[in-house]
Formats: C-alpha cells, structure tokens, sequence
C-alpha cells in the first residue's frame, strides 16, 4: 500500500497557560492518502486550523510526529514548505497588490524559475478566469474571485500536497462549484492529494474520505457513506400542512425528545430521529392533523450532527423581545424605489425596486459582486443613496438617517466586536453606543448574558473565543437596544451546521415577535426560512418572490426538485447566456 503523504502520530497543540490553557488537538492520529481529496470536518474549536498549520509546517506539535510527502516536518519544515501549497482561510494576498503582482510575489517566495513562470501564470489565470482582471488590485475583486487568485497562488509550483483551509467560507455557490472544478482537474490531471476543511457539508461527501474533528479529537475517519449509512431509516422528510408554520413545526420538531435534527427546506421539513425513537405523528395534536413522515436516504451532515449532539441535550433559550415588534402585521417598513448606488463611472446598483413588511424575514442574495452588499450597506445607512428613494421604518434615509439608525440593528459580516475586551465590556460598550445607561444598560446586558447563553464566558476576551460564540456575542450586541429592524449580513459565514441551526432558531423566534429581519447569505438552504427574497445580478434583480415561486423556476426533468442553490445557479447561467 502506498505510503500516505501526510500522518499525524499521536500529535498534541495546546495553546495558552492557566485559566486561558487550550488544548487545540488532543493525541490525534490521521493519515491522507496519495491522489485523494481528504476532508477535515468539525464545529468550531474542533481544531481543523492547527491541523492545517501544523501539517503545513508552520507551527510545531507540543508533542507527537508529523510526517509530510515522507519528510518529517518538525525536523525539515523548510523542505515540506517548498514541496506543498497550502491557502488559509482569509486566502493569504496582499490586497494593495494587483492580480499580477500577486503571482509575481507567490512565484518568488516559492523559487518558481523565471522561465517556467509565463506559462504557468497563463494556464492558471485561463482556469480561474482571471485573465482579464491581472492589473487589478487584489482589494477591488470579488470574494469568489480573491478565493481563486488564492488558490492560483498556492498551484504555482504545482504542489504535490495541496492543504486548503475553509476556500469557500463567503463565497457564492457558483464560485464554490467552480472551485470544486479546479481542485479535481489538479486530481485528474496531476495526481495531486488535497487536504481541506470545509464548513459546507454537502462538499463533504464530494471528498474521497472525511476526517471528523470534535474538541480536538479525532471521532472518525472513513468514506463519508460509512459515517452516514447507520442512519438508514432515521431520516425523514415531512411535508408542512396547509396553515401550519414552517417555522414554528420545525420550532416543535427540535424540541420533541426523539428528535435529533429538523431543518426547514423548501416545503418539506428534514428529520432525523434517534435511535429506536417513535415518531411524534400527533405533534400538532388532537385538533390538528397526524404527520406524514416519508423516509428518505440519509445525508452526511445529518450524521454530523446526530454524532455531536446529545439526546439530553436542553434547546438554546429563543430571545424574550419587549415592544420592538409592535405594529400592524402588513406595515411596509422598507421600501426601495428605483435605488441606485455610484461609484465614480461604476454603477454598482441599477434602480432596483422592493419592499420589506412588518414581521418578514427578508434575503438578499447574489453572486460576489453582484451588488447585494452595496444595496445592503445603503438600507442600513452606511452608503448614501446616488438615486432613487429609500425609507426604512418610516424614514427617509436621505434626510433622517440617524433617526432610522436608532431604530434598526446590525450585526456585520465580520462581526465587528473588539478583540481585546472581554464579553462583558463589548456588551456594555455597544449598549453604551445606543445610548443606554444606569439600570436599563444593566438590565440589556443580563438579558444579553442569559438569552445567549455567554454568562459563563463574561470575563472572557472575545479574541479567544470561538467564531460561534464570536456569532452569539455579535447577535446580542445588535439586539442590545430592541430594534424593530434587523440586518444581518454573511451572519452564518464560517460557522458550523450546529451553530447555524442555533442562530436560526433564534431569527425564528424574533420574526415570530414581529422583528423585521433582512439576511445575507450565501448559503442557498438558509433562503428557506426566508418569507421573500430578491436574488440580484450585476446590480440589477434577477428574481424575486417566495423561495418556493423561485425554485420552481429552476424545475426541469434533470432537477424535478430543484434545491435553491439548483435555482440560483439556473437564473445566473440563463442570464449569463442571454448576455
């Protein structure tokens, strides 16, 4: 059997000492064989990055050996450097630099010779589609496009071990199969092995075999059908009843014992029972009609997710909202008329047109560069209008921004929490920026602690913390002085599938209070628990309705039951060929 080209012995990384002490792996032992696409699965804090570092030779194991292409990488990091490619998570480019020089840089500090370069640089700029845009500052590309010119960088020398940590984390689902694309071709053509993390499930069972990550630990390692196929007959799908709530059934299913997992897609509910559990067919009650549950094949991320939780496990408590959400059902809260958005002689937005209701869970969704973070950033009132009318609860946000500020929540892509405070001086310093002080900051700030569950985590530095507790802390943060309105732009991006559901779950429970919630995401599966939703393109809407009105328009004979990512990937290529 061929030797594998990267092994962990029973490899230990701790970071940290006293009260901050983290054991980051914990005794791991992985091999990834040669000519395979080896996925690193795990929640947050799993330790999917160390491994990568380590494995990359960038930083040393407090205990155990690693071994990469044969060469041990404690002793000779230098000679596994310059025999791998390895793209971290933030794509490593520096953004001042053009798409060139980028290349340029890359291909010096990896000893490319000169006379390899331009043929290089041509195969790979034509296989990213970046050819057109080499004079372009890395800053100015879209994300779909900086996550390829950081994969171009790491291909240069044509690694025999490429290590990708999280590439699609932000990124469109058309930039993501694009990159699928390139990794296999590297396959195919150059029997190279791939080593990457992913917090997208369904890429999971892309890969050849699946390494599963928990608290350091290694759980498992095989095909991911072998971590799948003990489920056979725990997976269901559940049609909604007429009049019934999506929302609140999938609320219900959650929180019934012999569920491990429900998750809302499209009109269909997923459910993923525990083992030797009856189902609850009189959910809905005497009154109400039985459930019809139809089984359906089981999927890796429900594997995922019965594995990593508990059967004793209590839901996450759903945020207790005072007044916020008062006022009529059917109010239009915002209302965009003809919204155009310049820069210079680039127009970003092209007179798009849409309104949001009172209680409604509204998405905008689009591929990088589509406009919809412009069009976003303007309804929050960070962008000013270049033409047309915009109102957000009520006011018009060209003469009474600040005044619509006070009244909406935002909770940015990155999170924008301060990396040197703790939890509890973030908490207070944002209730301080919305201008509440004495009892009622206190009062905020306790409600904060105990509805997201960060009491035990108060005197914590949120630098350390995990990105799903970086997540819960942000969403507090936003909430912290009772918004009617709430943006929330890329809040999912990076995190796992658990802590996903937990967010949902408490964006449920504020829409169902009357919160009006306006998403960006680029996970199409999130689109489901949209109400509405507009799907943008080159500035301009490309659809917009129910998710429902919008995967039908993706319904063919090679996809009866088109997902949200089948329907948005079909609007964009359309458009693309009418162009």
């Amino acid at each position: 059997m061929e030797e594998p080209v990267l092994q962990l012995q029973e490899v230990t990384r701790c970071f940290g000492s006293g009260e901050t002490a983290a054991t980051a792996l914990d005794g791991v032992d992985l091999a990834v064989r040669a000519g395979e696409v080896t996925g690193l699965i795990g929640p947050d804090g799993a330790g999917k990055t160390t491994l990568m570092r380590l494995a990359a030779a960038l930083m040393l194991p407090d205990q155990g050996r690693i071994e990469v292409l044969g060469i041990d990488a404690v002793a000779e990091p230098v000679a596994v450097q310059s025999r791998i490619g390895y793209m971290p998570q933030r794509f490593g480019l520096y953004e001042d630099l053009s798409v060139q020089e980028n290349l340029d840089l890359y291909a010096d500090l990896q000893g490319l010779p000169p006379a390899r370069r331009q043929e290089r640089y041509d195969e790979l700029m034509h296989m990213t589609g970046l050819a057109p845009f080499r004079r372009r500052l890395a800053g100015k590309l879209s994300g779909g496009m900086k996550q390829k010119l950081g994969l171009a960088c790491a291909l240069l020398r044509e690694p025999e071990l490429l290590l990708l940590d999280e590439p699609t984390v932000g990124v469109d689902p058309v930039s993501r199969r694009e990159l699928w694309q390139i990794v296999y071709r590297q396959v195919r053509e150059h029997g190279m092995s791939v080593l990457l993390s992913t917090a997208y499930l369904d890429e999971a069972e892309r890969c050849d075999r699946v390494a599963l990550l928990h608290q350091g630990r290694l759980l498992g390692m095989d095909r991911p059908a072998a971590f799948s196929e003990p489920l056979t007959g725990d997976c269901f799908v559940l049609e909604v009843p007429p009049g019934v709530s999506a929302r609140r059934l999938q609320r219900d299913l959650q929180a019934h014992p012999a569920v491990a997992d429900a998750l809302v897609e499209g009109e269909h509910i997923r459910v993923v029972r525990w083992p030797d559990q009856p189902l609850p067919l009189d959910l809905l009650g005497s009154e109400g009609p039985a459930l019809d549950f139809r089984p359906v094949p089981p999927r890796f991320e429900d594997a995922f997710i019965r594995l990593l939780r508990s059967p004793d496990e209590v839901p996450p408590p759903m945020p207790q909202i005072g007044s916020a959400g008062a006022g009529q059902a059917d109010e239009v809260v915002i209302r965009a008329e003809r919204l155009e958005r310049r820069f210079g002689d680039f127009v970003a937005v092209k007179g798009i047109s849409f309104q949001v209701r009172r209680g409604e869970i509204f998405g905008l969704l689009g591929a990088n560069g589509a406009g919809k973070s412009t069009t976003f950033r303007m309804l929050c009132g960070l962008l000013p209008v270049s033409g047309g009318h915009l109102s957000v609860a009520g006011r018009d946000l060209r003469h009474a921004a600040a005044q619509a500020r006070a009244r909406i929540g935002y909770m940015a892509q990155k999170f924008s929490l301060y990396a040197n405070l703790t939890v509890l001086q973030n908490l207070r310093f944002f209730a301080a920026a919305y201008g509440l002080r004495g009892r009622r900051q206190d009062e905020r700030v306790d409600w904060a602690l105990d509805n997201f569950e960060l009491r035990p985590l108060v005197q914590r530095n949120t630098g350390v913390l995990s990105l799903g507790h970086k997540q819960r802390l942000a969403f507090a943060a936003a909430l912290m002085h009772e918004p009617q309105i709430l943006f929330l732009d890329e809040p999912t991006s990076g995190v796992d599938p658990i802590a996903r559901r937990e967010f949902w779950a408490r964006t449920n429970a504020l829409a169902e209070a009357g919160i009006t919630v306006l998403v960006t995401t680029h996970f199409m599966e999130e689109a489901n628990y949209c109400d509405r939703l507009v799907i943008m393109a080159e500035g301009e809407v490309l659809a917009e309705g129910t998710p429902r009105a919008i995967r039908e328009r993706a319904r063919d004979p090679q996809h009866p039951e088109p997902s949200m990512e089948d329907a948005f990937i079909s609007l964009v290529a359309h458009r693309e060929v009418a162009a």
